[in-house]
């Protein structure tokens, strides 16, 4: 689910107090797209779902970064209306708490 020694790797290159910058920072942006698509706005998702991707990739949310690329590849095919936007929702949630209740021990 965690990538996790992506995580300490982004956590040893930016420092301790960067690195939770970069997770708050994270998590405000993609709870606002995340926003988006709880209303089903499918508008962008093509785009928004590049971003989560990419945003996920970059803290290691390795397998809510999958469903994003899937859902990026459907969009980009001309089948957004096909992407689960709960099964998304419900993946960075259930990654967002697994990694916010381990990131205050890793080391």
């Amino acid at each position: 689910m965690i990538d996790w020694p992506r995580v300490k790797e982004l956590r040893d290159e930016v420092g301790p107090e960067d690195c939770d910058e970069v997770v708050d920072l994270f998590l405000e942006e993609v709870e606002e797209v995340i926003a988006k698509l709880r209303d089903g706005d499918r508008a962008q998702l093509e785009q928004d779902l590049h971003f989560l991707k990419g945003s996920a990739m970059n803290l290691g949310f390795d397998d809510f970064s999958q469903l994003c690329l899937a859902g990026e590849r459907k969009s980009a095919q001309g089948e957004a209306g096909s992407v689960d936007l709960i099964e998304i929702v419900d993946k960075f949630e259930v990654s967002k708490v697994g990694f916010l209740a381990e990131l205050p021990s890793l080391s």
